[in-house]
Order: C-alpha cells, then structure tokens, then sequence
C-alpha cells in the first residue's frame, strides 16, 4: 500500500482494526512477477475484506460503516494481476493493475474539482455561509471534539435528518476512535447546537489522496440555512486544498 497507493477502505490500519473489531481475520494475497511484489490485497475468503455481505453472513451486518467506499487495490500500475475475489465500487485506478474487472452498474459520485464548480455555485454557498454565520452559526473543526462527542451528535443528526438510527450507531464512538488520526471536516453548529456534521476519513498515497465521505446528519428544522451543502463545500474545498498543497 506504501508503494503502489490505495484508498480509506484498503488501507492496512483500516483492514487490520475494523476486521478485528469484526473478529474475521484477514488473509492477504500477493502477486509475485520476478520475485517482486506487483500486487496485493486483503480478503476474507472469496470476498475483498470489510465487506458489507461478509458481515452480514457472519451475523454482524452494520457493525461498522464505511459507506460505499471507493476500493483501490494495491498494484504496480501495469501488473494486470487477476483479481477473482467480489468487491463493489472498484475505482477506476485498479484497471491495467488487475485483469478480470467487470463493470457493475451503480457508479460513486466524485467529488468534482473546484474549477467544475460554476461561479453562481460557488458565490451561494459562501453567501449561504455568510447568512448562516450571520445567525450565530459557527464551524468547528472535528479536532475540537472527542470520539463519544463526535459518534453522539452524528448518531443524532443521522436520526433527526433520515428517521432511523445511522448504521453502526451502536459501535460508531469505538469505530470513529479507531480511525480517529483520518477524520478530518468539520461540525457547524447554531445557537450553541450541533446542527450538521459529515463522517469524512482521509488518507495518503504516493500519487494521490483518498478520501472517504461515509455519510453525514443534518437538524432538518435549520434547513432554511443549507448546512448540509454548506459544510459538503467547506469539506470538499478543504480537501482539495490539502491535496494541492502537497501536489497529489
């Protein structure tokens, strides 16, 4: 993962403490071409590890969430390894590294570049920032907050925002302390009230930056203010941000 890249989902720290939160161990399979590693990937049995069905096999369905994150496999660029274990939403990244890919019909939205972003897009929401703002609202990085805090306002805004319990509540504090060094985003709150927040993971590869949005709480009876894509821009931007900085 080191030196051909990855994603959130395919990260070893990622596998290696939500699988054993899980309690599945995890095999990793290597791709070898004159003696040198050009592939690898973490499985559990015929399916690539952290999946969803394995989960619910094992009687553990929504044990944790990862939304429906993008997987980047580990591999060299041209190593055309055969890939004959399931995986959903395999990125675009793996073609040329793995052979036997094939195209399933649901596709993930990607974030788009700020340049995408019309003018007329970009001025509203910094206006609706502004409005909200205005208002007495206030945005606050996640830093400010510890893991219980932060799994306690998601859990409730999840709840208020869809009218059923988020996925994984009932262990979110301990997943979200488990990957705390990749959460990055922020919380708006209003009237001294947490009224929107995202679960957004980030991690770094040699040629790019992964990052997983999970999914995200809103308090409906503020939607006059649209903090939802308010904060959706303000972590989106930041991310490209980041991602610049360091010229990935």
């Amino acid at each position: 993962w080191q030196r051909f890249g990855g994603s959130v989902a395919t990260h070893p720290m990622v596998v290696e403490r939500l699988a054993d939160l899980a309690g599945i161990p995890v095999r990793y399979l290597a791709r070898e071409q004159q003696g040198e590693v050009k592939a690898a990937i973490p499985t559990w049995g015929r399916d690539l590890a952290l999946s969803k069905d394995v989960l619910k096999r094992n009687g553990k369905k929504g044990l944790f969430d990862l939304g429906n994150a993008e997987l980047i496999l580990p591999a060299a660029a041209d190593a055309q390894a055969p890939l004959r274990h399931r995986g959903r939403y395999l990125s675009a990244l793996n073609e040329n590294r793995f052979s036997g890919l094939k195209l399933q019909t649901e596709q993930l939205a990607m974030a788009r570049t700020p340049e995408e972003l019309s003018k007329k897009f970009r001025y509203n929401q910094r206006r609706e920032l502004r409005l909200l703002e205005e208002a007495g609202g206030v945005v606050r990085p996640v830093s400010d907050f510890s893991s219980a805090e932060l799994a306690a306002i998601y859990c409730d805004l999840f709840q208020r925002r869809w009218g059923f319990p988020a996925t994984g509540a009932a262990r979110m504090a301990e997943v979200i302390e488990l990957l705390r060094e990749l959460l990055i985003g922020s919380v708006i709150f209003l009237n001294d009230a947490p009224i929107a927040i995202q679960l957004v993971y980030r991690v770094e590869a040699p040629e790019w930056i992964s990052v997983e949005y999970i999914n995200g709480g809103v308090d409906p009876e503020t939607r006059e203010f649209s903090p939802g894509s308010v904060l959706s821009f303000l972590n989106t931007q930041s991310a490209w941000e980041h991602a610049r900085a360091l010229d990935k």
